[in-house]
């Protein structure tokens, strides 16, 4: 309570610049606590999509198995990098294959086989859509980013530049009085305090989910790379 009465204080008694940085500040975390709320509650849902869609594919007899019985809704994560594979893998298999597969489900494999070019069209589509899930899981870390290290920069811009009135109102006044330059100094000093509080949980927030988003892209670069392995075993067999 007494640091937040200091804080306003400070704030009333501070020059139109650094009332206006702080009003920047605050913008800011209002930004980056939003971000940080909606990106926490995404990496949450991506991580148990995640775990029930490894569960389900395990299960499968082979790599088209899960996508023929269920075939996958969702665009985004695992279920978006095995769809957008198997539906470039289908199809690349000729009509009659592709229709057997279809129709009849995985029991028609055997029937179905691919170029060793096909496989790395196959490998290239898998890596694509791989990448863009990357970025879109990194999505709005950058504002994170921006905000903790912009609020502090602008709080050491506000802190300068109320240093430098409270000198020139000292000059002005012909007086070094503690009395006189002790609560200039103080207002200025609000903007980097508001500034420390805004990064220090930011940089904690982003430092856990980053932790939550490097296991994510771990795991889709492991399944993608499996995937592709899958695939090759089970389709390639016409030679080059």
């Amino acid at each position: 309570m007494i640091v937040a009465n200091s804080l306003l204080q400070g704030f009333l008694g501070s020059n139109a610049t650094g009332q206006i940085i702080v009003l920047l500040q605050l913008l800011g975390s209002v930004v980056m606590v939003a971000v940080i709320i909606g990106k926490s509650r995404e990496l949450a849902a991506v991580a148990r999509t995640t775990r029930r869609f490894l569960r389900d594919f395990a299960t499968g007899s082979d790599v088209l198995d899960y996508y023929l019985k269920r075939r996958p809704s969702t665009s985004v994560g695992l279920e978006g990098i095995y769809k957008e594979t198997c539906e470039r893998l289908l199809k690349l298999l000729t009509p009659d294959v592709r229709s057997l597969l279809v129709g009849h489900g995985a029991d028609g494999n055997g029937a179905a086989a691919l170029t060793a070019r096909e496989i790395e069209l196959v490998r290239g589509t898998c890596e694509h859509t791989l990448d863009e899930e990357e970025i879109r899981v990194e999505k709005g870390m950058g504002a994170i980013a921006t905000v903790v290290a912009l609020a502090p920069m602008l709080g050491l811009l506000g802190t300068v530049w109320g240093v430098l009135d409270a000198f020139a109102e000292m000059g002005t006044a012909g007086s070094a009085s503690l009395a006189t330059i002790a609560p200039s100094i103080s207002a200025a000093l609000v903007t980097t305090v508001v500034g420390l509080v805004i990064a220090i949980p930011g940089v904690v927030a982003s430092n856990l989910m980053t932790g939550t988003i490097r296991n994510i892209t771990s795991d889709m670069e492991g399944f993608a790379d499996e995937l592709i392995g899958r695939i090759a075993c089970e389709f390639q067999g016409r030679g080059a």
